[in-house]
């Protein structure tokens, strides 16, 4: 099951999406001045993620549709936060890392779990990319993953709505008995 009502701190995508949130609170305050809209932008869009799917899962109990509308519009900010770290790595004409290419694939499968370990990761000694350019990909790889554990998130949520309906759907059946 993918959380009871409001069980959503337990879900892996709430995970990822709230560290999505805090790593690019930090990568605005170090790499995107205060003024420029991309630092509303990004941080709103990973704001958006993590707490429309804690809404949404809170809002289970009464609308499976809410919930689901919810987590879609988390998936979508997501999908946006995505998008806004790789136009920051074109602004700045740094190197975009590609599936394959063997930084992509360390931070692909770095998956840290806090704030501090993506840090580390991005300052690490001896690195031969930039740190700003590090964590711009790395911002990219975290929005990515929660981009798909979302999406997974969602079509849990259609498939138990299918089988088990929603709110509305057990009051009818309820009354009807």
């Amino acid at each position: 099951m993918y959380g009871t009502h409001g069980g959503f701190r337990k879900l892996k995508a709430y995970q990822v999406a709230e560290l999505c949130y805090d790593y690019t609170c930090r990568f605005c305050d170090r790499y995107i001045p205060a003024k420029d809209r991309h630092f509303d932008q990004m941080v709103q869009a990973a704001r958006s993620g993590y707490q429309n799917i804690g809404e949404g899962s809170e809002d289970s109990a009464t609308s499976k549709k809410l919930e689901m509308n919810l987590t879609n519009v988390a998936k979508s900010s997501l999908g946006e936060l995505e998008r806004d770290y790789l136009k920051h790595l074109m602004r700045r004409k740094l190197c975009c890392w590609e599936k394959g290419e063997p930084a992509f694939e360390e931070a692909r499968a770095l998956r840290p779990e806090t704030l501090e370990q993506a840090a580390a990761w991005v300052n690490l000694p001896g690195a031969q990319q930039s740190a700003e350019e590090r964590a711009a990909n790395l911002g990219a790889i975290l929005a990515a993953q929660a981009h798909w554990l979302t999406e997974r998130l969602l079509d849990r949520q259609a498939q138990d709505f299918e089988t088990q309906g929603g709110f509305s759907e057990r009051l009818y059946n309820a009354r009807r008995k």
